[in-house]
Protein backbone atom coordinates (compact mmCIF):
# COMPACT_ATOMS: atom_id res chain seq x y z
CA UNK A 1 0.00 0.00 0.00
CA UNK A 2 1.62 3.29 -0.75
CA UNK A 3 0.74 6.69 1.11
CA UNK A 4 1.35 10.19 0.20
CA UNK A 5 2.09 12.34 2.42
CA UNK A 6 4.06 15.84 2.86
CA UNK A 7 6.11 17.29 5.81
CA UNK A 8 5.91 20.83 7.03
CA UNK A 9 6.96 22.58 9.98
CA UNK A 10 5.71 25.75 12.21
CA UNK A 11 8.84 27.70 13.89
CA UNK A 12 10.48 24.39 13.78
CA UNK A 13 7.72 21.98 15.11
CA UNK A 14 7.57 19.41 12.30
CA UNK A 15 4.77 18.02 11.16
CA UNK A 16 3.73 14.69 8.69
CA UNK A 17 0.38 15.54 7.00
CA UNK A 18 -1.50 13.02 4.81
CA UNK A 19 -4.97 14.00 2.58
CA UNK A 20 -7.24 11.20 4.55
CA UNK A 21 -10.46 11.96 3.11
CA UNK A 22 -10.57 8.79 1.77
CA UNK A 23 -10.13 7.25 5.12
CA UNK A 24 -7.72 4.63 3.63
CA UNK A 25 -4.52 5.45 6.27
CA UNK A 26 -4.08 2.88 9.15
CA UNK A 27 -4.97 5.30 12.07
CA UNK A 28 -5.35 2.69 14.71
CA UNK A 29 -1.91 1.33 13.80
CA UNK A 30 -0.15 2.61 16.75
CA UNK A 31 3.61 0.75 16.06
CA UNK A 32 3.43 2.32 12.19
CA UNK A 33 2.57 6.05 13.55
CA UNK A 34 5.45 5.89 16.00
CA UNK A 35 8.15 4.25 13.44
CA UNK A 36 6.69 7.17 10.72
CA UNK A 37 7.93 9.75 13.40
CA UNK A 38 10.73 8.11 14.66
CA UNK A 39 13.94 10.46 13.25
CA UNK A 40 16.40 7.28 12.63
CA UNK A 41 14.21 4.88 10.97
CA UNK A 42 11.49 6.65 9.57
CA UNK A 43 10.48 10.17 8.04
CA UNK A 44 10.75 12.17 11.29
CA UNK A 45 8.49 14.30 13.27
CA UNK A 46 6.82 15.92 15.73
CA UNK A 47 4.04 14.22 15.25
CA UNK A 48 1.66 13.19 12.54
CA UNK A 49 -1.61 14.60 11.08
CA UNK A 50 -4.57 13.25 9.08
CA UNK A 51 -6.85 15.69 7.54
CA UNK A 52 -10.50 14.11 7.11
CA UNK A 53 -13.56 14.74 6.07
CA UNK A 54 -16.00 16.28 8.47
CA UNK A 55 -19.60 17.47 7.82
CA UNK A 56 -20.24 21.20 8.54
CA UNK A 57 -16.37 21.86 8.38
CA UNK A 58 -13.60 22.89 5.83
CA UNK A 59 -11.80 19.47 7.18
CA UNK A 60 -11.19 17.65 10.34
CA UNK A 61 -7.76 17.45 12.14
CA UNK A 62 -6.94 14.25 13.51
CA UNK A 63 -3.49 14.65 15.40
CA UNK A 64 -1.31 12.21 17.10
CA UNK A 65 2.11 12.14 18.76
CA UNK A 66 5.49 10.81 17.76
CA UNK A 67 4.47 7.71 20.16
CA UNK A 68 2.06 6.81 17.90
CA UNK A 69 -1.19 7.96 19.84
CA UNK A 70 -3.40 10.26 19.44
CA UNK A 71 -3.24 13.60 21.34
CA UNK A 72 -4.62 16.63 22.64
CA UNK A 73 -4.46 19.68 20.38
CA UNK A 74 -1.96 21.34 18.83
CA UNK A 75 -1.33 24.81 17.96
CA UNK A 76 1.43 25.09 15.37
CA UNK A 77 0.15 21.59 13.79
CA UNK A 78 -3.15 23.25 13.48
CA UNK A 79 -1.49 26.07 11.39
CA UNK A 80 0.36 23.38 9.18
CA UNK A 81 -2.52 21.37 8.36
CA UNK A 82 -3.95 25.01 6.81
CA UNK A 83 -1.34 25.35 4.95
CA UNK A 84 -1.76 22.26 3.74
CA UNK A 85 -5.27 22.35 3.05
CA UNK A 86 -4.40 25.48 1.32
CA UNK A 87 -2.08 23.82 -1.06
CA UNK A 88 -4.35 21.26 -1.31
CA UNK A 89 -6.62 23.98 -2.39
CA UNK A 90 -9.59 22.63 -0.02
CA UNK A 91 -9.39 26.22 1.23
CA UNK A 92 -8.73 29.97 0.13
CA UNK A 93 -7.34 32.29 2.78
CA UNK A 94 -9.95 31.72 5.73
CA UNK A 95 -11.10 28.48 7.00
CA UNK A 96 -13.39 27.24 9.65
CA UNK A 97 -12.37 23.16 10.54
CA UNK A 98 -12.99 21.09 13.69
CA UNK A 99 -10.29 19.39 15.73
CA UNK A 100 -10.17 17.18 19.21
CA UNK A 101 -11.01 20.22 21.23
CA UNK A 102 -13.38 21.74 19.08
CA UNK A 103 -14.01 24.07 16.18
CA UNK A 104 -11.61 26.60 15.14
CA UNK A 105 -11.19 29.67 12.51
CA UNK A 106 -8.00 30.46 10.87
CA UNK A 107 -6.85 32.48 8.24
CA UNK A 108 -3.54 32.92 5.54
CA UNK A 109 -1.74 36.29 4.72
CA UNK A 110 1.56 35.95 3.05
CA UNK A 111 4.78 38.51 4.50
CA UNK A 112 6.65 38.55 0.96
CA UNK A 113 6.59 35.37 0.01
CA UNK A 114 6.32 33.11 3.36
CA UNK A 115 3.27 31.90 4.54
CA UNK A 116 1.70 32.86 7.30
CA UNK A 117 -1.34 30.90 9.58
CA UNK A 118 -3.16 33.14 12.26
CA UNK A 119 -5.35 30.13 14.26
CA UNK A 120 -8.19 30.73 16.60
CA UNK A 121 -7.70 29.04 19.84
CA UNK A 122 -10.23 27.74 22.90
CA UNK A 123 -10.68 30.28 25.01
CA UNK A 124 -9.55 30.02 28.61
CA UNK A 125 -11.70 29.64 32.01
CA UNK A 126 -9.54 28.04 34.14
CA UNK A 127 -6.02 28.82 35.44
CA UNK A 128 -4.23 27.55 38.76
CA UNK A 129 -1.89 29.62 39.64
CA UNK A 130 1.47 28.83 42.21
CA UNK A 131 4.18 30.46 43.31
CA UNK A 132 6.45 31.18 40.47
CA UNK A 133 4.26 28.70 37.98
CA UNK A 134 0.79 28.05 36.04
CA UNK A 135 -1.26 25.41 35.09
CA UNK A 136 -3.90 26.04 32.20
CA UNK A 137 -5.08 24.58 29.33
CA UNK A 138 -4.89 25.92 25.92
CA UNK A 139 -5.81 22.85 24.49
CA UNK A 140 -3.52 20.88 25.63
CA UNK A 141 -2.36 20.80 29.03
CA UNK A 142 -0.19 23.46 30.65
CA UNK A 143 2.69 24.04 33.26
CA UNK A 144 4.59 27.24 32.70
CA UNK A 145 7.28 27.71 34.70
CA UNK A 146 9.34 31.68 34.88
CA UNK A 147 12.86 31.48 34.71
CA UNK A 148 16.07 34.51 34.84
CA UNK A 149 17.45 33.27 31.06
CA UNK A 150 17.74 30.36 29.01
CA UNK A 151 21.09 30.68 28.72
CA UNK A 152 22.78 27.31 29.88
CA UNK A 153 19.14 26.58 30.57
CA UNK A 154 18.39 22.80 30.07
CA UNK A 155 14.71 21.92 29.50
CA UNK A 156 15.05 18.77 28.79
CA UNK A 157 16.05 17.68 32.25
CA UNK A 158 13.61 20.52 34.45
CA UNK A 159 11.10 19.54 32.20
CA UNK A 160 10.84 16.34 32.38
CA UNK A 161 11.41 16.31 36.34
CA UNK A 162 8.30 18.42 36.28
CA UNK A 163 6.30 16.25 33.72
CA UNK A 164 7.39 12.97 35.31
CA UNK A 165 6.68 14.19 39.11
CA UNK A 166 3.68 12.97 41.92
CA UNK A 167 0.97 15.13 40.39
CA UNK A 168 1.20 14.48 36.32
CA UNK A 169 3.46 11.43 36.08
CA UNK A 170 -0.24 9.71 35.38
CA UNK A 171 -1.97 12.33 32.97
CA UNK A 172 1.20 13.96 31.54
CA UNK A 173 1.83 17.47 31.03
CA UNK A 174 3.29 19.85 28.59
CA UNK A 175 6.07 21.77 30.54
CA UNK A 176 6.96 25.69 29.54
CA UNK A 177 9.89 27.61 31.28
CA UNK A 178 9.39 31.59 30.24
CA UNK A 179 12.28 34.15 30.10
CA UNK A 180 12.20 38.02 29.10
CA UNK A 181 9.41 40.53 30.35
CA UNK A 182 6.49 42.17 29.84
CA UNK A 183 4.91 41.60 26.41
CA UNK A 184 8.61 39.91 24.51
CA UNK A 185 9.62 36.58 26.05
CA UNK A 186 11.49 33.84 25.01
CA UNK A 187 10.04 29.95 25.69
CA UNK A 188 11.04 26.80 25.87
CA UNK A 189 9.03 23.54 25.85
CA UNK A 190 9.13 19.84 26.80
CA UNK A 191 6.08 18.42 25.26
CA UNK A 192 4.53 14.95 26.80
CA UNK A 193 4.12 12.23 24.07
CA UNK A 194 7.07 13.70 22.22
CA UNK A 195 9.17 13.13 25.61
CA UNK A 196 12.00 15.89 24.56
CA UNK A 197 11.94 19.29 24.16
CA UNK A 198 10.75 20.63 20.64
CA UNK A 199 11.55 23.78 19.13
CA UNK A 200 8.56 25.30 19.53
CA UNK A 201 4.82 24.49 20.59
CA UNK A 202 2.18 26.58 19.99
CA UNK A 203 -0.38 25.64 22.89
CA UNK A 204 2.20 25.85 25.05
CA UNK A 205 3.48 29.67 23.22
CA UNK A 206 -0.04 30.90 24.08
CA UNK A 207 -0.15 29.22 27.90
CA UNK A 208 3.26 31.17 28.15
CA UNK A 209 1.66 34.57 27.56
CA UNK A 210 -0.99 34.16 29.08
CA UNK A 211 0.97 33.61 32.09
CA UNK A 212 2.80 36.49 31.17
CA UNK A 213 -0.48 38.91 31.25
CA UNK A 214 -0.36 37.75 34.77
CA UNK A 215 2.97 37.31 35.88
CA UNK A 216 3.91 40.96 34.77
CA UNK A 217 0.49 42.62 34.96
CA UNK A 218 1.20 44.31 31.24
CA UNK A 219 -1.53 46.02 30.00
CA UNK A 220 -0.57 44.68 26.56
CA UNK A 221 -2.57 41.97 25.29
CA UNK A 222 -0.57 41.08 22.18
CA UNK A 223 2.67 38.94 23.00
CA UNK A 224 6.24 38.50 20.94
CA UNK A 225 7.26 35.66 21.48
CA UNK A 226 11.02 34.04 20.97
CA UNK A 227 11.32 30.15 20.63
CA UNK A 228 14.19 27.64 19.23
CA UNK A 229 12.86 27.65 15.80
CA UNK A 230 11.19 31.19 15.27
CA UNK A 231 9.23 33.32 16.13
CA UNK A 232 5.43 33.34 17.09
CA UNK A 233 3.06 36.31 18.04
CA UNK A 234 -0.38 35.55 20.10
CA UNK A 235 -3.49 38.33 21.13
CA UNK A 236 -6.28 38.12 23.28
CA UNK A 237 -8.89 39.56 24.98
CA UNK A 238 -8.50 39.36 28.65
CA UNK A 239 -11.66 39.60 30.96
CA UNK A 240 -10.39 38.65 33.84
CA UNK A 241 -7.34 36.65 35.39
CA UNK A 242 -9.08 33.82 34.51
CA UNK A 243 -10.89 34.44 31.67
CA UNK A 244 -9.24 34.76 27.94
CA UNK A 245 -10.90 34.65 24.74
CA UNK A 246 -10.32 35.39 20.98
CA UNK A 247 -7.38 34.55 21.60
CA UNK A 248 -5.34 34.12 18.22
CA UNK A 249 -1.50 32.47 17.78
CA UNK A 250 0.33 33.58 14.28
CA UNK A 251 2.99 32.47 12.63
CA UNK A 252 4.90 30.91 9.67
CA UNK A 253 3.78 27.47 8.46
CA UNK A 254 6.50 26.30 5.85
CA UNK A 255 6.39 23.23 3.68
CA UNK A 256 8.86 21.10 3.25
CA UNK A 257 8.87 18.46 0.91
CA UNK A 258 6.41 15.74 -0.69
CA UNK A 259 7.16 11.61 -0.33
CA UNK A 260 5.66 8.62 -0.98
CA UNK A 261 6.10 5.45 0.84
CA UNK A 262 5.11 1.50 0.63
CA UNK A 263 3.20 -0.11 4.12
Amino acid sequence: MQIYFSKYQGTGNDFILIDNRDKTFPSENITLIEKLCDRRFGIGCDGLMLLENEKGFDFKMRYFNSDGKEGSMCGNGGRCIVAFAYHLRIIKDKTHFIAVDGEHFAEISFDKEQLIVSLQMQNVNEIEKGENFYYLNTGSPHCTKFIKTHINFDTYSEGRAIRYNERFKEEGTNVNFISGEENKIQVSTYERGVEDETYSCGTGVVASCISAKLHFKTESNIFFVKTKGGNLEVCFDSKSDSKFKNIWLKGPATFVFDGKLEI
